[in-house]
């Protein structure tokens, strides 16, 4: 393992000028990202708005699904006993009743639109419009269906004891690094019970090969490595996956994500997070994309061509899944809890004892 190149950017090395002009294209930028989100609202259909209920001091939970009717009982679950009080979703065109499952939740706002997801940035226009509605001045928390953060002391300390340590020394983002979970033996292999631990199916992790290199002007990190990387990307790693995210922030109506949760504007907050080596406390987010249905959502994904930027770039990506390989070596390691992911440097506890 690597640990992040450049992590800090240098200032000191950029004229005034050059600071005042990057400083101006980002702000400009972010004003363009919050028109964009503004302008999505009209592709939202409210199912059940229960925002009415939601009270100053809680910590909020944005998300985009889309046929995630499996996930979303292990999902709620996992989040309420973290400490999420309130859920905003969109449905997009969900056809495996996750839409009705979710508009059955007492904390849950749901929204529908059959719209591009890939048209709306991937998700991050709507949930950036309901974050700017919403979750001014509030922790919110941005995830995927198959994400499920956790972070040292996760089980005994909620993420309102969490979140007020954090606010208490001024710290407005919080980074988790993405552990991609994947199971022994071939893709696609035995059943999946309703409502199960996906940890229970998807023990095994890769512990080292992790890179990290910090981009101007963006300052946003950029971190790449595990599974993916090694069985899929070996031989064009510039276009495996990244790895770092901020999916937890104390949101303003100004500020927007750039790409996915992976960096964010204004930038000083890309900084809150250095990637593994990281001392500062941060956390991991448990990726439990391999899952037994992975082999016929990649085919199903590969046709619909709304996940990617250039799609066509990764048809041999969704090829491989497709034909089910087994993604363990001997390198593998079971994956045992947050303490482990400290003593590997993929996961700090820093300073929250």
């Amino acid at each position: 393992m690597t640990g992040p190149s450049g992590a800090r950017p240098d200032l000191g090395s950029v004229g005034l000028s050059g600071r005042a002009v990057s400083a101006t294209r980002f702000r400009w930028k972010r004003r363009r990202l919050l028109w964009r989100s503004l302008r999505s609202r009209h592709d939202l259909t409210p199912i059940n708005d229960r925002t009415a209920t939601i009270a100053r001091d809680q910590v909020l939970c944005f998300a985009t699904m889309r046929n995630e009717g499996q996930r979303l009982p292990h999902f709620l679950t996992h989040y309420r006993a973290l400490g999420v009080s309130h859920f905003l979703i969109v449905d997009n065109a969900s056809t495996d009743g996750t839409a009705g499952l979710l508009a059955a939740q007492p904390d849950v706002s749901l929204w529908s639109t059959d719209a591009s997801y890939k048209g709306a940035r991937f998700g991050l226009d709507w949930l950036t419009w309901l974050q700017m509605r919403y979750g001014h001045a509030r922790w919110c928390l941005t995830v995927d269906a198959d994400e499920l953060l956790i972070y040292p002391h996760w089980k005994s300390r909620d993420l309102r004891a969490l979140t007020g340590w954090l606010q208490a020394r001024g710290v407005e983002a919080f980074g988790a690094l993405m552990i991609e979970l994947y199971p022994q033996g071939p893709l696609g292999s035995g059943p999946w019970p309703p409502e199960a631990d996906p940890l229970s199916m998807l023990p095994w992790f890769d512990a080292n090969g992790y890179r990290a290199v910090r981009q101007m002007p963006a300052w946003n990190l950029w971190v790449q490595g595990g599974v993916r990387d090694r069985v899929f990307f070996a031989d064009t790693p510039r276009q495996a996956p990244t790895l770092n995210k901020l999916p937890l922030v104390r949101w303003n109506r100004r500020y927007a994500y750039m790409n996915s949760t992976h960096s964010v504007l204004p930038r000083r907050l890309n900084l809150a997070y250095d990637g593994p080596g990281d001392k500062r406390c941060c956390g991991a987010l448990l990726h439990t994309k391999f899952l037994p249905t992975v082999v016929e959502k990649s085919a199903e994904e590969k046709h619909r061509r709304q996940h990617f930027g250039a799609p066509e770039r990764f048809d041999a990506y969704y090829d491989r899944i497709i034909e089910r390989p087994d993604l363990w070596n001997e390198h593998s390691r079971l994956f045992r809890g947050w303490e482990q992911l400290v003593s590997l440097g993929l996961m700090s506890a820093g300073e929250w004892h």
